[in-house]
């Protein structure tokens, strides 16, 4: 018998219930997962999931928030100009489309997906447009990005990008892997372009 204890023996508590999230995910497909299935895979309580998110939906946004800003830094700021800039939109892309918790989403729970597509930016996509405005500022200091608002440039880069990644799959038998991050990549770099 499992024992279900809330001491975190070194991991964060908070990171054992969303690894668990994530196991559930790939396991049932994210319109099963349950909070009791999370809670048994973390080794804790239900008490103790609900102290930390209300409801499985709340865990699983936060699942997809730690996913995506685990991207963005693995893959980390590589330099000042708009070419460095664009390297790492597209690294950032490439890693999303490997995710296999973020792919699961897109292909298992459009309806979830489609609300952050098409109706509301979630925290992920403002901690992206956040993070990109401010190197877009600094890249446009370096001469190397066009005028105009960070903020507005860098959610434009979102839709581009987000785009590619959901609809990747769609288009797979003309633009592989390889030819899709090159043809982001000029899009990108003709969009910023000064």
């Amino acid at each position: 018998m499992m024992s279900i204890s809330n001491d975190d023996g070194g991991e964060s508590l908070a990171d054992r219930i969303l690894d668990a999230a994530a196991s559930c995910v790939l396991a049932f497909g994210i319109e099963r997962v349950t909070l009791a299935e999370i809670a048994r895979r973390a080794g804790v309580s239900r008490p103790t999931v609900y102290r930390r998110w209300p409801d499985t939906q709340s865990i699983l946004a936060a699942l997809l928030t730690a996913r995506v800003t685990r991207v963005l830094v693995d893959v980390g700021e590589r330099g000042v100009g708009r070419a460095d800039l664009v390297a790492r939109m597209v690294a950032v892309a490439q890693r999303l489309r490997q995710d296999e918790i973020v792919m699961s989403v897109l292909h298992t729970a459009p309806e979830l997906a489609m609300v952050y597509i098409a109706e509301r930016l979630g925290t992920s996509q403002q901690i992206l447009i956040d993070a990109l405005a401010g190197q877009l500022k600094l890249a446009q200091e370096h001469g190397s990005v066009r005028a105009g608002d960070p903020r507005q440039l860098a959610a434009m880069c979102l839709l581009i990008t987000q785009s590619a990644v959901q609809s990747a799959q769609m288009v797979a038998p003309i633009l592989d892997t390889e030819a899709l991050a090159v043809e982001l990549q000029h899009a990108l770099n003709g969009y910023l372009k000064p």
